[in-house]
């Protein structure tokens, strides 16, 4: 910085200070601004991450499948089913990128305990690929996880579903539904475990069991589609367009394809944080151009004084606008530490949100800290009340040079 220019600040630093109240309130009123952008926006980013991560957890970073999986409906289970699923996981886990490959199959039918039958939602998985790589996507309340070493059709129910058959751990059921072939199977099974999602509706009705029990009772070797896990997220676009060239027969869909959850909460989450962000600004700039107001008045002669001294308007509009900057960049930097502050007071001192529409189970309350945020709003302030300063100052300095110095 020349040495003109810092002269420039220190003019400009100095004149907020004449009136220390005036400018505490409007750097109290940006770093309120600052700081309740910032809170907002972290919670968002925080939301946006824990559903991303939760979505690509449920169906995996990539789903294959055949096209008329994922936009038409099945006459007959697995009509639309993959073939050779073991051959196909084999060629996906050449990649480097792919950590591993899960089958999935999908179907419905009726659950019953010999007295009571209910509709059921199942899923097929290879349980212990399944729950070594998803880790805690879901909570198991009673019982333990299924695994590949059982000897005997198990079983895992929604809670809702199993206090509905009074079932337990260890209790006998029998899972009826329809075959490829249109005809009605039944397979008995033991309930191993019981898990809750947070969503009160599937745990209704879901259903969970290994992929070969699956198969058993809809008589088939198909599965519904394969989940591919990426070693990162970020590779999931290139990874995408791989698999894509590699199975151009296939359809490939990414995880955000399937999360309907997560593109309809950062539409509304946006709309929310950037009304709030908009009501925001125009308050730091009314209060700053107030503020601002209120001195350049009181400054009438002073100005009128300057000009007749030699200093030109243009450069009188750049020390008013810089008074603005330093009122602005003290407030979003207070801001910016208290938002921060409140963040890593979060992570120290958990605190429980409630749950949501839709769901049983409340999360905990995290707050991100993000360089381009902070950065992005803390510019704005400062950008926004640079602005509202030289708006009010332009006037004043071009007036008449009589009327200044007449200003009482």
């Amino acid at each position: 910085m020349t040495g003109r220019a810092w002269r420039w600040c220190d003019f400009a630093v100095r004149n907020t200070l004449r009136n220390r109240r005036r400018s505490l309130v409007t750097v109290a009123v940006a770093a309120l601004g600052t700081a309740a952008i910032l809170i907002a926006g972290g919670f968002a980013l925080s939301t946006y991450e824990s559903l991303s991560q939760m979505s690509a957890r449920l169906s995996g970073h990539l789903v294959l499948g055949q096209p008329a999986q994922f936009d038409q409906d099945e006459d007959t289970p697995l009509q639309h089913g993959l073939d050779h699923p073991l051959d196909l996981a084999r060629a996906l886990r050449a990649d480097p990128a792919v950590r591993t490959v899960l089958p999935r199959i999908q179907f419905s039918g009726l659950v019953s305990n010999g007295e009571k039958s209910t509709v059921m939602l199942g899923s097929g998985i290879d349980p212990d690929s399944e729950f070594s790589v998803k880790g805690p996507f879901l909570k198991v309340v009673a019982g333990d996880v299924l695994t590949s070493a059982s000897t005997e059709p198990e079983v895992m129910l929604g809670e809702a579903l199993a206090r509905s058959l009074k079932a337990v751990p260890g209790s006998s059921l029998t899972l009826l539904a329809g075959t490829t072939d249109g005809a009605l199977n039944a397979i008995d099974v033991r309930v191993r475990g019981v898990f809750a999602t947070g969503t009160p509706e599937v745990d209704k009705r879901a259903v969970m069991t290994d992929v070969a029990t699956a198969q058993r009772l809809l008589v088939t070797e198909r599965v519904s589609t394969l989940g591919v896990f990426l070693n990162r997220m970020a590779d999931t676009p290139a990874a995408r367009r791989a698999c894509a060239a590699a199975h151009p027969t296939l359809a490939v869909q990414t995880w955000l394809d399937q999360a309907a959850m997560y593109k309809s909460v950062r539409a509304l989450y946006d709309i929310i944080f950037g009304a709030l962000g908009v009501v925001i600004g125009v308050i730091v700039v009314f209060v700053v151009g107030n503020a601002m107001a209120a001195t350049i008045v009181e400054r009438t002669r002073e100005i009128g004084t300057l000009r007749t001294l030699g200093t030109a308007p243009s450069q009188l509009l750049v020390a008013l606008s810089l008074e603005g900057v330093v009122l602005g960049g003290a407030g979003a930097m207070c801001g910016a530490l208290f938002a921060a502050g409140v963040s890593l007071l979060l992570y120290l001192v958990p605190v429980q949100m409630p749950p949501p529409p839709g769901r049983s189970t409340g999360y905990p309350l995290v707050v991100s800290i993000d360089a381009g945020l902070y950065l992005a709003v803390t510019a704005a302030m400062v950008v926004l009340a640079m602005a509202a300063s030289a708006w009010i100052a332009r006037r004043t300095v071009h007036r008449p040079l009589v009327a200044a110095l007449a200003h009482t």
